[in-house]
């Protein structure tokens, strides 16, 4: 029972390591994917006010 109820008191949540390993993660992933990121959002773009014209 006192397990249980340690188990229920226990806070452990994500150290600040891991938040910046994370974040240094998803850094490096829009720095190698840059150029298509870019092309994929002026392709939207475009599309966007090519159909908006159309309204």
């Amino acid at each position: 029972m006192k397990e249980f109820q340690r188990f229920l008191q226990e806070e452990d949540g994500m150290g600040v390591v891991e938040v910046i390993l994370i974040v240094v993660v998803l850094i490096s992933l829009v720095a190698l994917f840059k150029t298509q990121i870019t092309e994929l959002v002026t392709t939207v773009l475009k599309k966007v006010t090519r159909n908006a014209k159309k309204i």
